[in-house]
């Protein structure tokens, strides 16, 4: 039989469509929005599963599925919210509206952070050490930069503006760091001298800081050696927030009057102040979210001659294009002038006072940063993000210590969650260039280039084994004039000024859930540095005599970090919190630091004159091991609230190769035995801060054990050789005469404040309590007790 195809195909056709049409007509959909069941704000990448099928919330907390007919168990999750399980039964063709409202997880281990995997993961299982500050320590320390507040977090020391982790870094004379300061997930350091400008960073408009213990080389390159603090800034919420913050603060008499040169007759001032003014704004306007914040700081310090006015603005703004692309530019702008020295002039009441020739002044500065960004989820899910940045600084410093510096930044990242199988992997590729011309390096010019790329694999094993693994392959370009010299002296050449190097690193990371609130993790991690232009380059003196040479012979120094640790959550009725349990272990080859390069004595009508030159080296391998433990907690305790924080860490820092009778091998030491120079071996950290409505108590105390090693110049001896006093400078005999009666200091600080309104909040603070005299670094003594009145509005 013959079949006429040409009359059947309408047929055919006509049955086809009715039939696709029923067989879709059998699929329900299921939308809906997910948001903060306290501030009602969208939530941006909840996931949303139905069986095997799942999705992730768009910037407005929407999502949709589209699911056969019937029942199904609904999970919604999202990190540091109680997630919530639904029952729902849907009918063919049916379209199902829900409105989730999730709850705050009230669990520290929950709290979401994104600095160890670029992406966000609860604190318990995260694979390295990590500690989260939120910002109502900032507030209620009064803390005016964000180093104020670090040093209350366990194994974190600031010595003289350097951040050190665990040991990890000593006094750098003001350049070079193993700690990478990121704003946002974008480095915030000076590209000259590799540096954090403390001041620009707006503690007006903070969520929270994120502090990565450990080697993050692999993920985040050079300068993080020795571990990552990532400031994130404060975001729009559906309801708009504006709060003014004023205070004043004033410095006691020392402890020993004699050291007190204020309120004299000789005196500029009569009492060392500080004042300032903050201001934030936060708003959302339909798709576009909007953020001022404004801060002003005035201060005359209880240094002599040193001083801080400075003002930074800082807008930013973020547009949601649609429900997959997101829009950013945050800017920072920041103006001021300083004056500061480098060592003090020597006991009593030359304490507070200038060595001779050791004071600086920048007469005028300017600091800007312009950081674009885009991020965009594909149909897949998976997330494209483009971030970028322009920083541009200008210092026009006193004694021929100017300079100008440029950095370009951007930074390509695609990150793919295949949340069926745990998998989420992370892949970029970053570049950074930088131009220098300054005064203070040999008054040359200087570019330098940074290409990476980066691969980031983290894996879920049956809910509760955590395993990442990363890989960043990284090239440094430097270009330079081919020759530096000092004086007469050629110090280093450099064929045709250029230097090129390249390497891989490596880390891993495991964190197991052994019980519900038990989490055992481990980890090792590479870490590598390439030498800044200031280390390199640097030419300027510090006091009579005194002077920091170039070396441009300096080469990158690596490491690596391994460390195995525990957290424990407990929970007291409605208070919870955590405990942690870490020991670690850290290696550096050929590390980088300032030694004393040579010593000489001159002879005149007013005696003798010493002369030391200071420069960057490659000093001897080292090795650093210790231990950590800390506590974290927060919730009510009868009639009000308690947080606290605290921890202890102990280190053993030593060189792989020591031997104090060899001037190759002691390092400049002024201890014989075998111990790293500027570290404390011993930290203790306690801050503890009671709340019953509309009053809080607070109090704050910090120990470090006595620094065993500086350089061995600062106690006035030259390669073991005590010199006697009539021939060392007197800023370094009264260094030695110091450290003789402070082993140690303990600082206490507290504080009260009571909520007169709704919004109106006073609070009154003492620092330094007991007036302990301290130096975090010799020649440099830290300030007496002081009194700070503060008065916040919010609204």
């Amino acid at each position: 039989m013959r079949i006429n195809l040409t009359n059947l195909s309408p047929t055919l056709f006509l049955l086809f469509f009715f039939t696709s049409q029923n067989i879709f007509a059998q699929n329900a959909t299921l939308r809906g929005k997910v948001t903060d069941a306290l501030s009602s704000e969208a939530l941006l990448g909840a996931s949303v599963r139905a069986g095997s099928v799942g999705a992730s919330t768009d910037a407005d907390g929407g999502f949709s599925l589209s699911l056969a007919a019937g029942s199904y168990e609904i999970n919604i999750s999202y990190v540091g919210y109680t997630s919530k399980n639904l029952t729902l039964r849907l009918a063919a063709g049916e379209t199902r509206d829900l409105e989730v409202k999730l709850d705050n997880a009230d669990n520290l281990l929950q709290t979401a952070t994104v600095t160890s995997g670029k992406f966000e993961k609860p604190l318990g299982e995260v694979t390295v050490s990590m500690d989260v500050i939120k910002p109502k320590l900032i507030e209620s320390t009064n803390s005016t930069s964000v180093d104020e507040v670090l040093v209350k977090v366990p194994g974190v020391s600031i010595i003289d503006g350097q951040a050190s982790i665990r040991g990890g870094a000593g006094f750098s004379y003001g350049a070079g760091t193993r700690v990478l300061i990121l704003v946002d997930d974008i480095p915030a350091l000076q590209p000259d001298a590799g540096l954090p400008n403390w001041d620009d960073f707006p503690v007006e408009n903070i969520s929270q800081v994120e502090v990565l213990k450990g080697a993050a080389s692999a993920l985040y390159g050079s300068s993080a050696m020795n571990g990552i603090i990532n400031i994130r800034t404060g975001y729009a919420k559906d309801k708009p927030e504006t709060e003014v913050a004023v205070f004043g603060k004033t410095w006691g008499d020392p402890h020993d009057p004699a050291k007190k040169w204020w309120g004299t007759d000789s005196s500029v001032i009569s009492q060392p102040v500080e004042t300032g003014f903050s201001f934030a704004h936060r708003r959302k306007y339909n798709r576009l979210d909007f953020v001022l914040g404004t801060y002003a700081l005035y201060r005359d310090s209880y240094n002599r001659d040193t001083y801080s006015r400075y003002a930074r603005v800082t807008p930013n703004l973020r547009f949601r294009v649609n429900d997959r692309l997101t829009l950013g530019l945050n800017t920072n702008f920041n103006v001021g002038r300083s004056g500061s020295f480098f060592i003090w002039g020597g006991k009593d009441t030359l304490a507070y006072q200038a060595g001779a020739g050791s004071a600086s002044y920048t007469k005028g500065r300017l600091r800007f940063s312009i950081d674009p960004s885009l991020q965009y989820f594909d149909k897949s899910g998976n997330r494209h993000k483009i971030l970028s940045r322009y920083f541009y600084i200008h210092n026009n410093n006193s004694g021929n210590q100017s300079n100008d510096s440029r950095l370009y930044y951007g930074e390509y990242q695609f990150q793919r969650a295949m949340e069926r199988i745990g998998l989420v992997t992370t892949l970029g590729v970053v570049g950074i260039y930088n131009t220098v011309d300054a005064e203070i390096y040999s008054n040359a010019s200087y570019k330098s280039r940074n290409l990476a790329g980066y691969l980031q694999l983290d894996y879920k094993v049956f809910n509760r084994l955590n395993l990442s693994a990363g890989l960043r392959y990284e090239q440094n370009v430097q270009h330079s004039p081919d020759s530096i010299f000092l004086r007469t002296e050629l110090l280093g050449v450099i064929p045709d000024g250029l230097v090129k190097e390249a390497k891989p690193v490596y880390r891993f990371g495991a964190n197991y859930q052994l019980a519900k609130a038990t989490y055992l993790r481990a980890s090792w991690g590479q870490g590598y540095r390439y030498p800044t232009i200031a280390e390199k380059f640097v030419s300027t003196n510090f006091g009579v005599g005194n002077a920091v040479a170039p070396n441009p012979q300096l080469v990158s120094e690596t490491g690596w970090t391994a460390e195995m640790g525990i957290k424990q959550g407990f929970r007291l009725g409605s208070w919870q919190g955590y405990m942690d349990l870490t020991g670690f272990v850290s290696e550096y080859q050929k590390m980088m630091e300032f030694v004393l390069d040579s010593f000489y004595l001159t002879f005149g009508p007013d005696g003798a004159e010493s002369h030391a030159r200071f420069r960057s080296e490659n000093s001897g391998d080292t090795r650093i091991t210790g231990y950590e433990i800390s506590v974290l907690g927060q919730g009510e305790i009868g009639p009000g609230s308690l947080s606290i924080l605290t921890g202890l860490t102990s280190i053993n820092p030593r060189y792989k190769v020591f031997d104090k009778n060899n001037p190759d091998f002691n390092y400049g030491s002024s201890d014989t035995t075998n111990v790293l120079k500027y570290r404390f071996n011993q930290t203790f950290k306690c801050d503890v801060e009671y709340s019953v409505s509309p009053f809080s108590l607070g109090v704050s105390v910090q120990y470090n054990s006595f620094m065993k090693a500086v350089d061995e110049l600062f106690v006035g001896k030259i390669n073991g050789f005590q010199l006697p006093p009539s021939l060392a400078p007197p800023e370094f005999v009264a260094v030695r005469e110091f450290r003789e009666t402070h082993k140690g200091a303990t600082v206490v600080d507290i504080r009260a404040s009571c909520k007169l309104t709704k919004n109106l909040k006073i609070s009154a603070l003492c620092g330094n309590l007991l007036n302990e005299e301290y130096t975090v670094r010799p020649a440099l003594l830290e300030g007496p007790r002081n009194y700070t009145l503060r008065l916040d509005w919010k609204i």
